[in-house]
C-alpha cells in the first residue's frame, strides 16, 4: 500500500492490485441479458463462451437514512472541495455504459461487461477470482472456466456483481478490495454535491461530540463504564483497517474472521451495495462457499452509516486530510490522575512520617536514650526535687591528721582473725601510724626473713635519698678507634625503648629511643661500617648469689649490663615477655644492623671520644615508680649499681647491696639484722626485718615537715600498686570475699617466691587515717599465702581503730 494511502488507479482494466499474484489471461465477457431477471441467480459460463472480467468499482451511493448520513435540518453551506477529498474518491457516480464485448481475438484486454441493456440506476461490477486447486469437484473444462453471479437489485442504488473464477496453481490467490472509478465519464454535479453536504454535516456532528466530550472528561473518569462509548473518534477518512492472514497459504476460515463484522449473506447470493458504505470483498469456491477476504487494503470505512463494521477503528500515523479540532479543556481531563499521583505521594509522606514517629517512640522507651534525654520516663530522672547547690571545694586534701588516732588495741582487735589463718605460715609484721610514728601492731617485725621483692622498698629509698630525684641515665654512641667504627657506651640505662619514634613505651613513659641515636649517627657519620658496645660501667658478674639458674633470662630478669633495650624484653609492650641473654651486645647488633654496618663486639670507649649521639632515661623518680610498680628486677638491679656509684662504691652486686644498707643507715633507719645479695629480691639470701619496712613507708607517708626524709621518699609512694587496680596488684588480687573490701584502698609493693609471700604498704581506715605496715608470710603456699595476707591489709581498711 502506497506510504500516502492514496487510490492508484491502474491505466487499463486489468487487475494490477497484487503484485506478487500470477498473470492471467483476460477472457472476453458474453453479452449480459437484454433486462435483468426477476429471480437473480449465477448464469452458468463455461468453456470458451466466458466473457473476460475487468475491475469496477461500485458507483452506487449508499441509502440516505436521515440524522446518520442525511442532514437532518437545512445544512450550512459546503466548503470549497479539497483536492483529494474522500467524497471524490468515494462520491456518487453515474455508471459508465460499457460498451458491447468483442471477441477475445480482437480484444486481448479485458473488456467490460455489457450494460447498455440495464436501467441507469443499475450498474454491474466483473470480479475476476482464481479459482485453486483445493476443490477438485469444482467443473471443469479444457481451457478456463468463468462463474457469473449477479447480484439483485431490490432497489435503484443495487448493483450486479459478476464473478470470475479461472483455476489457477496450488498457490491461492489472496483478493484485495480495491476502489476502481470510472475513466471517462465525469461526475454527476448534484450526487457529488449530496456526498459534499453529507459529509460536511457529519464533520460537524462528530466535531461537536468531541467538544462535549472534551468538556466531560472528569465525569467520565468517574464512569469507565461509559468511556468506550463516549470516547471520540476520529473522522472516518482517516481510519484504516488492514488484516492479513498468517496462516500459509490456508483460507480464511469463519473463525478467522474480524470480529464485528455483520453476518454472513445466504450463500449464492451477492450482499447489496446497500448493506454498507462499500461492498465488501469476498472469495468464492468452485462449490458456492463465500469467505471474507484476508486483507483490506486502501478503503476509509465511516462508521457512523449503517451496515458498516463496528470494530473501533485505530489512530493513523499519517496526518488527517483536515485534522479536527483541539480539545476545548485538555487540562481538565488529565486533573484526575494529577490528583490520584498527589493523593499517592500524600499517602508515601504520611506513611514515611508514622513511620520515624512510631521509630522516635521505640527509641525514646530505651533507657539510654530516655536518660540522656532527659525524659520523665528515664530510669534516673529525679524522684523528687533537686537538692540546693552545695558549694564546692577544689582543694584536695589529705587524710586526717587530727583528732583522736588510731590505738594499738582497736588495730590488734581488727588484725586478730585474719592474723590466725594457718595459711600464713610464719608471719611477721608490723603496723605504724605515719602521724606519729607510733608501732600500733608489732608480730615478730625485728626478726628478718625473706623478702622476695619487697627488697625493692630499700633499693628505691636508697636511691632516692642518694641520688638527686632529677637524674637522668645517659646512653652514648661515640667516635671509634677508626671513622668507621663507632661505640656504643652504656650509662646504666636499662629502659632505652626499641619502639619506634613517636611511640611511647607503655611501661617506661619517657623513656629514650633506640632510633633516636641511629638518627644522630647518620648525622654525624654517615659512613659506618662497624659497632661496638662498652659495657665496662658495671663491673663483676651478670647475675647474684642466691639465683636459679633460669632466672637469667627468664620473663622477669636477664643478664645485668649498662645497656639494653626495654630491659632486655623480646616485646617491648608486654612486661611478662621472654627476656633476651646479653642483652647489651643485642643492642649493639640492633644499632649496626639500622646503620648497614656490622657489630665488632665489645671494647672501651676512650675517656675523650668525639660523642656521637646522646639520649637520656626519665628522671629518677620515674624511674623509681616504674620500678615499684612494675616490680621490675632488671631496673631495680640497675638502680642499686647507681647507688653504688653514687657513693663510691663499686658498680656490682655486692657494692649496691653495700650502697643500699650505708645509705639507710645513714638516713636514721634501723637496718640491723639486713642482708643484701641484690637490689630487686631474686636472691633467696635477702633478710629484711618487716620493722625496716614500715619505718621506710612511714617516713615516705609522714605529714610534710615531721620527718627530713619525707621530701625526698615521697615519690616512692606515687609507684606503689592500687590494689585490684594497677601493678602487681591488679591481677588475681583482693578477689576473694575477705580481701574485695581492700580494693581500691590498699597501696602496697608484693613480693612473691616460692612459700614466700610479703605486702608492704599503707591504707585508709574507716577513720580517715592512713596507717602503713609491712606483712611477710614464710613458708605459705602461692595462692592461699597471697589472698590471706591480702585479707589481713583488708582488715586495717575495715578498721574504726581509735
Amino acid at each position: 500500500m502506497p506510504e500516502n494511502d492514496q487510490p492508484m488507479w491502474p491505466s487499463s482494466d486489468e487487475d494490477r492490485s497484487s503484485s506478487g499474484a500470477r498473470e492471467t489471461t483476460p477472457m472476453a465477457l458474453p453479452d449480459p441479458p437484454s433486462a435483468p431477471r426477476d429471480d437473480p441467480g449465477v448464469p452458468k459460463v463455461t468453456g470458451t463462451e466466458a466473457p473476460k472480467g475487468s475491475w469496477f468499482a461500485p458507483n452506487v451511493p449508499p441509502e440516505p437514512i436521515p440524522g446518520l448520513n442525511a442532514p437532518a435540518e437545512e445544512s450550512p453551506p459546503p466548503p470549497a472541495p479539497a483536492k483529494q477529498d474522500l467524497a471524490d474518491r468515494l462520491g456518487s457516480r453515474e455508471p459508465r455504459q460499457a460498451p458491447p464485448p468483442q471477441p477475445p481475438a480482437e480484444q486481448p484486454k479485458a473488456a467490460e461487461p455489457p450494460s447498455a441493456a440495464k436501467p441507469a440506476e443499475q450498474s454491474t461490477q466483473y470480479i475476476r477470482v482464481e479459482e485453486s486447486e483445493l476443490e477438485p469437484t469444482a467443473p471443469a473444462s479444457d481451457g478456463e472456466s468463468t462463474q457469473y453471479v449477479e447480484q439483485p437489485a431490490p432497489k435503484a442504488a443495487e448493483s450486479t456483481q459478476y464473478i470470475e473464477v479461472k483455476p489457477s496453481g496450488p498457490v491461492p490467490v489472496v483478493p484485495i478490495e480495491r476502489h476502481v472509478p470510472p475513466r471517462e465519464e465525469p461526475k454527476p454535479e448534484e450526487p457529488q454535491q449530496q456526498w459534499r453536504e453529507e459529509l460536511q454535516h457529519w464533520r460537524e456532528e462528530q466535531q461537536r461530540r468531541e467538544e462535549q466530550l472534551s468538556r466531560s472528561a472528569a465525569q467520565r473518569q468517574e464512569k469507565p463504564g461509559r468511556e468506550e462509548a463516549e470516547a471520540p473518534q476520529q473522522p472516518w477518512s482517516q481510519r484504516i483497517e488492514l488484516r492479513e492472514d498468517r496462516t500459509g497459504d490456508r483460507p480464511a476460515e469463519p473463525g478467522d474472521r474480524r470480529p464485528a463484522l455483520p453476518p454472513e449473506p445466504p450463500r449464492g447470493v451477492v450482499p447489496s451495495a446497500s448493506a454498507g458504505s462499500l461492498a465488501r470483498p469476498q472469495r468464492i469456491e468452485p462449490d458456492g462457499q463465500r469467505f471474507d477476504a484476508e486483507a483490506t487494503v486502501g478503503i476509509e470505512r465511516p462508521t457512523p452509516f449503517p451496515g458498516v463494521f463496528q470494530q473501533q477503528p485505530q489512530q493513523r500515523n499519517e496526518p488527517p486530510a483536515e485534522p479536527p479540532s483541539p480539545p476545548a479543556e485538555p487540562a481538565a481531563a488529565a486533573e484526575p490522575p494529577k490528583k490520584k499521583r498527589r493523593k499517592g505521594k500524600i499517602i508515601a509522606i504520611v506513611a514515611v512520617v508514622v513511620l520515624l514517629l512510631a521509630g522516635g517512640g521505640v527509641a525514646a522507651a530505651m533507657p539510654k536514650v530516655s536518660n540522656r534525654l532527659g525524659l520523665p520516663w528515664a530510669p534516673n530522672a529525679p524522684k523528687g526535687d533537686s537538692p540546693e547547690p552545695v558549694a564546692a571545694t577544689r582543694q584536695l586534701q589529705g587524710p586526717s591528721t587530727s583528732g583522736q588516732g588510731p590505738t594499738a588495741n582497736g588495730v590488734k582487735s581488727a588484725l586478730a582473725a585474719a592474723a590466725g589463718n594457718s595459711a600464713l605460715g610464719q608471719l611477721n609484721g608490723s603496723v605504724v601510724d605515719p602521724v606519729t610514728g607510733t608501732t600500733l601492731w608489732d608480730h615478730s617485725a625485728s626478726t628478718a626473713v625473706t623478702p622476695a621483692s619487697t627488697t625493692k622498698v630499700l633499693t628505691s629509698a636508697a636511691a632516692l635519698l642518694a641520688m638527686d630525684p632529677n637524674t637522668r641515665l645517659s646512653t652514648k654512641i661515640v667516635q671509634g678507634a677508626d671513622p668507621g667504627t663507632v661505640i656504643l657506651v652504656g650509662g646504666g640505662d636499662v629502659t632505652l625503648t626499641a619502639l619506634p619514634l613517636g611511640t611511647e613505651s607503655p611501661l617506661y613513659p619517657g623513656a629514650a629511643h633506640v632510633d633516636d641515636l641511629v638518627a644522630q649517627v647518620k648525622k654525624a657519620n654517615p659512613s659506618v661500617k662497624k659497632v661496638q658496645v662498652d659495657l665496662s660501667l658495671f663491673k663483676g658478674a651478670t647475675t647474684a648469689p642466691g639465683w636459679a639458674a633460669g632466672d637469667a633470662p627468664s620473663t622477669f630478669a636477664t643478664q645485668i649490663g649498662s645497656v639494653m633495650a626495654d630491659a632486655g624484653r623480646t616485646d617491648p609492650k608486654n612486661n611478662n615477655s621472654q627476656r633476651v641473654a646479653n642483652a647489651g651486645s643485642a643492642l649493639a647488633g640492633t644499632i649496626a644492623s639500622k646503620l648497614s654496618a656490622s657489630a665488632g663486639g665489645q671494647a672501651t670507649a676512650p675517656k675523650d671520644a668525639k660523642v656521637l649521639a646522646e639520649v637520656k632515661s626519665a628522671p629518677l623518680t620515674e624511674l623509681v615508680s616504674d620500678t615499684m610498680e612494675l616490680s621490675d628486677d632488671v631496673l631495680a638491679e640497675a638502680l642499686a649499681r647507681q647507688v653504688a656509684l653514687a657513693t663510691g662504691q663499686e658498680a656490682t652486686f655486692a657494692g649496691g647491696a653495700a650502697a643500699t644498707i650505708k645509705v639507710l643507715k645513714d638516713h636514721g633507719f634501723d637496718t640491723a639484722g639486713v642482708k643484701l645479695s641484690d637490689g630487686s629480691g631474686i636472691s633467696t639470701e635477702n633478710k629484711i626485718p618487716a620493722k625496716l619496712l614500715t619505718e621506710l613507708m612511714a617516713a615516705a607517708a609522714a605529714p610534710e615537715g615531721k620527718n627530713p626524709n619525707t621530701a625526698k621518699l615521697r615519690p616512692m609512694l606515687a609507684g606503689l600498686p592500687v590494689a585490684g587496680g594497677s601493678g602487681t596488684l591488679a591481677d588475681k588480687r583482693f578477689e576473694t570475699p575477705a580481701s574485695q573490701a581492700g580494693r581500691g584502698w590498699v597501696r602496697a609493693k608484693t613480693g612473691t617466691l616460692t612459700g614466700v609471700n610479703t605486702l608492704a604498704g599503707l591504707v585508709l581506715d574507716q577513720d580517715g587515717r592512713v596507717l602503713v605496715f609491712a606483712f611477710m608470710s614464710n613458708g605459705s603456699d602461692q595462692q592461699p599465702g597471697r589472698d590471706a595476707i591480702d585479707a589481713l591489709a583488708t582488715s586495717l581498711r575495715k578498721c574504726g581503730c581509735s
